[in-house]
């Protein structure tokens, strides 16, 4: 895949555009599980990154007006040089989430639009579990405590289970995402203060 894009100019355009902290470990969060999904495929661990990293990039101008989510990145994208690839799989970790601008009738089908899709929304029950620690860090978070707050509903609530599911679509189940993704951020951690 080529991204048109290469790790330096991600981080410019997060810089550039993402000014929230919260938003910015978020990114990071993504970029993170992404990069440790690509090993466990043996994918391009760099271009998962990337598409991880940026998947956001318009959050900030548009997190006032959540309809207009994703409308503004394909441009951002486009003007730092994106390939059509990279612009549409981020594009599609909005589809079928009417909150958002992003077309509502396609539908993800690629292995790298549902790992994204179910990355990105993983990372908000991996750091709720962490911050409801004592600690409230990553390291006393595990999988079995992390796979009974997923059964919760009413833990981290607007994380949408259904898409976290999507990585049985990429052929892994429930439990390995998970111990994936917690592995992932549990290695970044001090990045991120957790």
């Amino acid at each position: 895949m080529d991204l048109g894009i290469n790790k330096i100019q991600a981080d410019q355009l997060v810089d550039k555009y993402i000014a929230n902290p919260v938003t910015k470990y978020h990114l990071l969060e993504s970029e993170a599980i992404m990069r440790a999904l690509a090993k466990h495929f043996g994918e391009n661990e760099e271009e998962w990154g990337i598409i991880g990293l940026l998947h956001d990039i318009d959050w900030d101008l548009t997190k006032n007006n959540p309809q207009e989510h994703l409308t503004k990145a394909p441009d951002i994208l486009k003007q730092a040089g994106a390939a059509d690839e990279l612009i549409n799989v981020i594009v599609s970790h909005g589809y079928d989430q009417p909150a958002c601008g992003a077309p509502q009738d396609k539908h993800r089908q690629a292995r790298i639009e549902h790992a994204l899709a179910a990355a990105e929304t993983l990372t908000g029950l991996i750091v709720a579990s962490a911050l409801v620690q004592p600690d409230k860090k990553l390291a006393s978070v595990n999988v079995p405590s992390l796979s009974k707050k997923f059964k919760s509903k009413n833990f981290a609530a607007k994380c949408d289970r259904n898409i976290i599911l999507e990585c049985e679509k990429i052929g892994l189940t429930l439990e390995q995402f998970l111990e994936i993704g917690l592995k992932a951020l549990q290695e970044m951690a001090t990045k991120i203060g957790l």
